[in-house]
């Protein structure tokens, strides 16, 4: 099993940043991609970006390209979400995921852990 707990949610002005981070724990050596996803109240889920853990490449949904940036550290088994000129149509519950496939099966919308959510809040 693996486990995944975010932080770094919090309330923002509009044009503001936050960073996400999201630290896996357990048997992190089956993780073969990561990703984030969000939920605004009363949409489905989507998926806003994805990493492959081995080689750095990245995966982003349209509406968040060139404003936020998915990284990660393998020695701390963490994802980072860097989002910047955030707009009030970003608030959402924000989810980590891990994969053991890749990161394409990621961007789908499938993965095998979830982590359980953290806020984001852009006032306007």
């Amino acid at each position: 099993q693996v486990q995944l707990v975010e932080s770094g949610g919090g309330l923002v002005q509009a044009g503001g940043s936050l960073r996400l981070s999201c630290a896996a724990s357990g048997r992190t050596f089956s993780i073969y991609a990561m990703g984030w996803f969000r939920q605004a109240p009363g949409k489905e889920r989507e998926f806003v970006a994805a990493i492959n853990w081995s080689n750095g490449n990245t995966y982003y949904a349209d509406d968040v390209k060139g404003r936020f940036t998915i990284s990660r550290d393998n020695a701390k088994n963490t994802v980072y979400l860097q989002m910047n000129s955030l707009k009030p149509e970003d608030t959402a519950v924000y989810y980590c995921a891990a994969s053991r496939g890749s990161a394409g099966s990621v961007v789908r919308g499938r993965a095998d852990y979830w982590g359980q959510g953290t806020q984001v809040t852009v006032s306007s």
